[in-house]
């Protein structure tokens, strides 16, 4: 299966190599890497060309759900059958994404990463109680019953990407998509993953106004 691990990006160029380099570092992992510098203000572009990966760049920020666009569109430009998306900031464990390409093969459409399943370390009190009530509102407004939410790492076929409608360009992409999963009905499975809150991901995550911006964007769209 001809895969591409599409890696957003924004102002990370302290982390941005070795999250590459532990996705090179993956020798049973036959897939390409892509990086979306969002607009990074810092040298996040340099950085994660002088790895020797695929980066494209934004001229703005425009978010994480536009950068993901940006990278769907390549893949299926390009001839990719399936696409993985994984975090810039080092949270994410890149020996878990054959995991994800495994279930792909095995005849899913949709593989979507959980933390309930696997692990999420260090995550911050406030955090847990703002996933727990995302995890909710998902499971009302879409139907579906998982187990974990506004998770990054997730995999799909590319024939499931050419179906979906994504319009936001922010962080509300993230429960957009899990309702496009439920709109079209695609056949999807969760993963046990592993989430490390590092001090420096800690320091740049989201915080709680956002989940209510989240909340706002996904309403007036």
């Amino acid at each position: 299966m001809k895969a591409v691990i599409i890696i957003p990006a924004y102002n990370e160029e302290k982390v941005i190599g070795q999250v590459i380099g532990g996705i090179l570092q993956q020798q049973a992992l036959a897939a390409a890497v892509l990086v979306i510098d969002d607009g990074s203000t810092d040298n996040t572009f340099a950085a994660a060309k002088q790895t020797g990966v695929i980066v494209l760049r934004h001229k703005i920020n425009r978010g994480q759900g536009a950068a993901i666009k940006t990278g769907i569109d390549f893949a299926i430009s390009h001839g990719y059958e399936a696409a993985v998306f994984f975090d810039a900031d080092g949270q994410m464990e890149a020996r878990e994404i054959e995991l994800f390409l495994n279930q792909l093969a095995a005849g899913y459409s949709v593989v979507l990463g959980s933390r309930n399943l696997g692990q999420a370390i260090d995550m911050p009190g406030l955090k847990k109680i703002v996933k727990r009530a995302a995890l909710i509102f998902t499971n009302f407004t879409s139907g579906l019953k998982l187990t974990d939410t506004h998770n990054g790492f997730q995999a799909w076929t590319i024939e499931a990407l050419k179906k979906i409608r994504l319009n936001q360009d922010r962080m509300a992409y993230a429960s957009q998509v899990i309702n496009e999963v439920a709109r079209l009905r695609l056949k999807y499975i969760e993963v046990p993953v592993t989430i490390k809150y590092t001090d420096y991901s800690k320091q740049k995550g989201q915080s709680i106004w956002n989940s209510f911006t989240i909340l706002w964007d996904l309403i007036i769209k």
